[in-house]
C-alpha cells in the first residue's frame, strides 16, 4: 500500500457524529483494528461516547469534535478543525461514515488535497427539497462503500455516480463471538426469568430499537392472528425517548388481547445468548433495510429468520433455504408465516439453521469486511500514485 513517504502504513481517519452502539459505530471499531493489525494508523474524529475506549482497545484514538451538530455554521467550523487535524497527524485517507460529519470532512480533505472515501449507510430518505443534496454527500468519495446492491443502485439512481466508483462491501458479523455452541444454557436462563418467560414456551424476537417503521406494531397484529396460541412476543431494544410510541404498541397489544404474551424488556447485553434463546428472530421493517445486521447476527446463531422481502434482506435471505421473507407491513402473512416455522420439525429446523451459519461464515463475516475496506484503502492510495505518474 502506497502511502505519504513518512510512515510504512497509512494514516486513516474515519469521522463520524459520536461513538454510541450502533452498526455504524461498531464498524469503525472493527475497521480500527484492522488498520492497527495492517501496521497503519487508526484515528476517528467524533464527540465520543460509549465506545470510545473500544476504540483504544482497536489500537486507535478519538480525537473528541463536536460533530453531531447540523448547523451549517457548525459543519463549517468543524471542516477547519478536521483540516488542521489532517495536516497534525498527517493523514492519508478520510473515510466519512455519515452526512453531517461528512460534509466537514469533505471540505478539510479538499482543502488538505486528502484521499477521501465515504461509505453509504443508509437508505437515507428525501422527504424534504434539500435533502438529495444534504445526502449527496455520502456519494462524493474517491470510492464509495455501499453496504449492500440494495444501496449501491440507490446510489447510482438518485446521485448518477458511476458504478465504478462504487465498492459493495457487506456488514460483517464475528462468528466466533455470535456461535451457538459458545452460548451456556446459564445465560439464557438468566434472560428467560428476566424477561418472565414460561418453560417450553415459543419465543419470537424482534431486535431492533423501538422505532415506528422497525414494524414492531405489525409483529403484534401478527401475533393476534397466530393459530399457536402460546407463543411470547420479545421486543429487544432501546425506545430512546419514544415512550409515545411505546404507550401505542402497549395500547395495542391490550386492544387485540395479546398484552400478555408480549414483552417490551429494553436494551439486551447478550444478544448472542437472545438470538440462541429465540425460536424464531423476526426483522419487520416497514421500509427497506440498509442491509440490517440482525438478520445475519441470528443466522450465525444458526438462528430461524423471518425478515421483510426488500432493501437488505433480498440479499442475506435465500427464501425457504437460510431463512423466509414476507411482504413488508402484512401482519397477515407475518402470522403465517410464524405458524410455518414453528410447525417445523426438528431436523428441518436444524438443517436451516445450520444452513444459514454456513452463509454467514462465506459472505458476511467482520474479517471479510475488514478485508474488503483495506483493499478499498489500497485502492484509492495506488490510484493517486497512478495519476502522479501520468
Amino acid at each position: 500500500m502506497t502511502t505519504n513517504s513518512h510512515d510504512a502504513y497509512p494514516v486513516v481517519l474515519q469521522v463520524l457524529p459520536a461513538l454510541g452502539g450502533g452498526g455504524v459505530e461498531r464498524g469503525t471499531v472493527e475497521i480500527s483494528s484492522a488498520i492497527s493489525h495492517a501496521g497503519g494508523r487508526a484515528l476517528v474524529a467524533s464527540a465520543g461516547g460509549m465506545l470510545s475506549t473500544a476504540i483504544e482497545r482497536a489500537g486507535g484514538r478519538n480525537v473528541q469534535l463536536p460533530l453531531r451538530s447540523k448547523n451549517p455554521f457548525r459543519i463549517f467550523a468543524n471542516a477547519g478543525k478536521l483540516a488542521d487535524l489532517i495536516r497534525a497527524e498527517r493523514v492519508d485517507i478520510v473515510h466519512a461514515r455519515s452526512r453531517a460529519p461528512a460534509w466537514s470532512a469533505y471540505l478539510a480533505a479538499r482543502r488538505t488535497g486528502t484521499r477521501f472515501v465515504t461509505t453509504y449507510h443508509g437508505a437515507y430518505n428525501e422527504n424534504a427539497l434539500f435533502k438529495r443534496r444534504y445526502n449527496a454527500v455520502m456519494a462524493s468519495g474517491d470510492i464509495v462503500i455501499a453496504i449492500s446492491e440494495f444501496i449501491k443502485r440507490l446510489i447510482i439512481e438518485r446521485h448518477h455516480v458511476d458504478p465504478e466508483r462504487i465498492r459493495v462491501i457487506y456488514r460483517g458479523v464475528d462468528p466466533a463471538i455470535f456461535d451457538p455452541e459458545g452460548v451456556t444454557p446459564a445465560r439464557m436462563i438468566r434472560l428467560s426469568r428476566a424477561w418472565r418467560l414460561e418453560d417450553g414456551q415459543p419465543l419470537v424476537l424482534l431486535p431492533g430499537r423501538i422505532s415506528r417503521w422497525k414494524g414492531q406494531a405489525v409483529l403484534i397484529k401478527a401475533l393476534a392472528q397466530m393459530h399457536n396460541k402460546d407463543v411470547c412476543a420479545v421486543l429487544v431494544g432501546d425506545d430512546q425517548g419514544r415512550h409515545k410510541y411505546v404507550a401505542e404498541l402497549t395500547a395495542l397489544a391490550e386492544q387485540l388481547g395479546v398484552a400478555n404474551r408480549l414483552r417490551l424488556v429494553g436494551h439486551c447485553d447478550d444478544m448472542p445468548a437472545a438470538l440462541r434463546l429465540a425460536d424464531v428472530v423476526v426483522n419487520a421493517s416497514t421500509d427497506p433495510e440498509a442491509f440490517g445486521r440482525v438478520v445475519i447476527e441470528a443466522q450465525s446463531m444458526a438462528g430461524l429468520v423471518i425478515a421483510t422481502d426488500h432493501g437488505g434482506a433480498v440479499e442475506t435471505i435465500e427464501h425457504d433455504v437460510t431463512g423466509w421473507r414476507v411482504s413488508p407491513g402484512d401482519d397477515v402473512e407475518l402470522a403465517a408465516g410464524l405458524d410455518y416455522v414453528l410447525a417445523l420439525p426438528d431436523h428441518q429446523r436444524e438443517a436451516i439453521g445450520a444452513a444459514a451459519r454456513a452463509s454467514v461464515i462465506e459472505n458476511y463475516t467482520v474479517a471479510r469486511m475488514q478485508a474488503a475496506t483495506l483493499e478499498v484503502y489500497r485502492e484509492v492510495l495506488e490510484r493517486d500514485v497512478t495519476r502522479a505518474k501520468t
